[in-house]
């Protein structure tokens, strides 16, 4: 990712938006978040995003149209539907649109580039041991295999906030990983 575009961020303060928007602004880009929610905004300023759209208070094609009129450089879109297509139609002339899932519909994830995780985990790794990467970790606890239909079902309520873990084996003790 180069410096100095502007990148919007669909469902930004969501389990992978959290990471995308804080390695837009660590690359020295412009940020645009899209968020349902107060607590959900001040997370997303707390990474530092130059400037967050609650699609509960306005409306992201409105505001995408008024402060972005050439468009936006980057688009790491993670919602799908009527979201992919405002975020398609706010693409700058050789814009790039970077689709992570689909959570409004069935939801998936892109499993591209297997070879190059290693190398990507390790440099997330260290941004997140040096401190320059945040976790937002949801409070909300799913204990058991049983509770992953209802973290499914809590992601698509639109409640969460950062990522939200399920612990397979509730005997396991509460101990932070690594990353």
């Amino acid at each position: 990712m180069e410096s100095r575009q502007t990148v919007l961020v669909t469902a930004a303060a969501g389990g992978t938006g959290q990471f995308a928007v804080q390695l837009a602004k660590i690359a020295g880009n412009k940020v645009v978040a899209t968020c349902g929610g107060t607590q959900k905004a001040a997370l997303l300023k707390d990474f530092g995003v130059d400037r967050v759209i609650d699609y509960r208070k306005e409306d992201i094609k409105l505001v995408l149209k008024k402060e972005f009129p050439k468009g936006v450089d980057i688009v790491y879109e993670s919602v799908g539907g009527e979201m992919f297509n405002t975020c398609l139609n706010a693409l700058a002339v050789h814009g790039h649109l970077v689709v992570i899932g689909m959570i409004s519909q069935a939801g998936f994830f892109l499993m591209n580039y297997p070879h190059l995780w290693r190398a990507h985990l390790e440099r997330l790794h260290n941004l997140y041991t040096t401190g320059k990467l945040k976790i937002a970790l949801d409070p909300k606890q799913f204990l058991g295999v049983k509770s992953v239909a209802d973290a499914v079902e809590y992601l698509h309520s639109g409640q969460s906030i950062g990522k939200v873990v399920v612990c397979i084996d509730p005997s396991f003790s509460q101990v932070t990983a690594r990353l």
